[in-house]
């Protein structure tokens, strides 16, 4: 049976064109997919990302037991502050990958994509034996509320939210309207945000409230389409396309986010270290098409005509009118920007430059 969000009955309101993703009901689009892209980049949109999986975890041994499953130094990790990171397998490969809130003394809340709950749950649970830890899945108790874009400041303002001090991968308890919520400034869009959690009995409450209040800044709901296309120019990942449990954070380009001075032991953490050392054999490029065909998920690419790898994430960039992808590739000495390579397009070689990440300059950081 395909899930609900508290909120499908406000998309169904608004006319939005609802899609099963992941197991959920959810909004695609409400007007068109360029408008509502380019309506983040420019002013304010409010996404329901109620499908996204909370778990809190807590207990004694909590940071220690967080430090053995993750690449991330959690022992570092300061109150009301946040962290992005994966959740490997003995491989190194990725479960998924996660942001971890510390919210208290040994208390920490974990955002997982909606497509993993049930096996991150699982593989925690696996790892838990020996460790005094309380793992609570609380993800059908809470809604989750993203609001992104340059004048998102302007609408949490006028809210009534005192947003001086709070800068980016941060959370606070705080209200709105009354409503006791939790609030972080992150967000999956390569712009500045807030992302706003919420028991469900106000979500429809809290929605509406803020698409009222950031009329005046041209807020427009957002569905998932926009959200796909804003992640890609900001060269984020989406798991399941460009993250699976074949692909370790070193192959992903994800190296940034593995601290190389952990010494406590993690899964995979030999194979990871043995990567940074000795290199990996694939790796993630972006690309930009040189014609006007799409490179898409599952598209071959090619090199001096042999196949070296695939495309995992494609689309047209609204923002900068190209068609632009990301692809895992054979670690070839000439996969470097600049480089013309080829993806095959209805049984025809297109070309194809690599570029540098991200698509786009990124504006989240606060």
């Amino acid at each position: 049976m395909v899930k609900e969000t508290y909120l499908h009955d406000e998309h169904v309101k608004l006319g939005a064109k609802m899609v099963d993703f992941a197991g959920w009901h959810m909004p695609v689009q409400y007007s068109s997919i360029i408008e509502e892209h380019k309506t983040v980049r420019e002013n304010a949109g409010l996404f329901d990302v109620s499908h996204m999986g909370e778990v809190f975890v807590s207990g004694f041994d909590a940071t220690e037991f967080l430090n053995s499953i993750v690449p991330q130094n959690i022992d570092k990790l300061d109150y009301e502050k946040a962290v992005y990171c994966q959740l490997t397998n003995k491989n190194g490969g990725l479960v998924d990958d996660l942001i971890i809130y510390k919210i208290g003394i040994e208390q920490y809340l974990i955002i997982c994509n909606a497509s993993r709950v049930e096996d991150d749950l699982n593989w925690f649970s696996i790892n838990s034996n020996g460790y005094d830890v309380k793992i609570d899945n609380q993800s059908h108790n809470y809604s989750l509320l993203a609001l992104q874009g340059p004048k998102a400041v302007n609408i949490m303002k006028k809210l009534g939210y005192t947003i001086e001090g709070q800068k980016s991968f941060t959370i606070k308890s705080g209200k709105i309207a009354g409503i006791k919520m939790l609030i972080s400034r992150t967000g999956y869009t390569g712009e500045d945000g807030f992302e706003l959690l919420i028991e469900n009995r106000y979500a429809s409450e809290l929605w509406n409230k803020i698409l009222e209040s950031g009329e005046e800044f041209g807020i427009k709901p957002i569905g998932l389409g926009a959200r796909d296309t804003l992640r890609l120019e900001a060269s984020l990942h989406l798991y399941g396309n460009d993250l699976d449990e074949n692909t370790t954070p070193i192959e992903a380009g994800l190296s940034w986010s593995v601290p190389k001075d952990k010494t406590i032991n993690y899964n995979g953490k030999d194979v990871i270290f043995n990567q940074i050392k000795n290199g990996v054999d694939k790796k993630l490029i972006g690309l930009v098409m040189e014609d006007k065909n799409i490179a898409r998920h599952g598209y071959e690419v090619y090199f001096n005509d042999e196949k070296i790898g695939v495309v995992t994430s494609g689309c047209v960039s609204p923002t900068t009118g190209k068609n632009i992808a990301l692809a895992y590739v054979k670690n070839l000495e000439q996969m470097k920007p600049d480089t013309i390579i080829q993806v095959m397009i209805r049984e025809k070689l297109h070309n194809a430059k690599i570029v540098k990440r991200p698509f786009i300059e990124k504006r989240n950081r606060v």
